[in-house]
């Protein structure tokens, strides 16, 4: 399956997903509220050449969707490719302590397996090896990104990542040619204490390289020009997908 392909039933799975959400109406929590499909959007803008097919070859194999919110993503390979699927995150800083992964697992048609991990300890994952491994929107809010990128390389072959970057410093430093990453305060993520790391793209490039992966892919989205940690209005992401030099 081509990634246009797979962006066109996205789409309608999307629908699908949000009018079953609606029907289920659960009392005790509420769902993730951002659309973590739009993140195949992005990924069909990043994939190039040969690797606009890449999906294909997740077809029938093991896949982690790592800080996976309530799972949507995951649901859909699960669903349209025939993915075996481990939905893993943290329940203390998942949107709805992973009662929505678990609801979603009961109520869809799946036999995904929900696990809770806390990224941030000496952490083991719930399987041996895996095709890919999603990892979207998840490392600057990860206190040690060079372990857990360095672990994941040494169990999975393909790394599909998303992250915030920035260019400049608050101060209006450079940032995006050096090797280097800002670490905010919560007071410049509007009180969010679990945004930590934002790389410069050449530091997301030298940690990528420094754990074990080499990139196939990379593309930016967001703000461009002059983006930096602590405004909203000039928030920039890089996506990329890695493939790993150990396995």
């Amino acid at each position: 399956m081509d990634v246009e392909t797979l962006r066109d039933r996205a789409l309608t799975f999307r629908e699908k997903l949000l009018a079953r959400k609606e029907e289920i109406a659960p009392q005790d929590f509420a769902w993730y509220p951002d659309d973590t499909m739009a993140n195949v959007w992005h990924l069909d803008g990043m994939l190039t050449g040969p690797r606009r097919a890449v999906f294909d070859s997740l077809a029938g194999t093991r896949i982690a969707d790592i800080g996976a919110a309530d799972g949507d993503l995951g649901f859909f390979l699960e669903s349209e490719l025939g993915c075996q699927v481990d939905l893993i995150d943290n329940p203390p800083t998942n949107y709805n302590g992973l009662r929505g992964a678990r609801r979603l697992t009961a109520e869809l048609p799946s036999t995904a397996g929900v696990y809770e991990t806390d990224l941030d300890a000496q952490f083991r994952l719930p399987a041996e090896r895996y095709r890919a491994v999603l990892l979207l929107g998840l490392l600057y809010h990860l206190k040690n990104p060079f372990f857990v990128l360095e672990r994941l390389a040494r169990h999975a072959e393909l790394c599909f990542l998303s992250t915030r970057v920035a260019q400049l410093a608050p101060d209006g430093t450079p940032l995006r040619d050096r090797p280097v990453a800002y670490l905010v305060d919560p007071a410049e993520a509007d009180g969010d204490a679990t945004n930590f790391w934002i790389f410069s793209e050449a530091g997301l490039r030298r940690l990528v390289d420094r754990t074990g992966w080499e990139v196939l892919d990379f593309h930016r989205v967001g703000c461009l020009q002059d983006s930096e940690p602590a405004r909203d209005d000039r928030d920039e992401r890089a996506f990329a997908l890695l493939r790993s030099r150990h396995c």
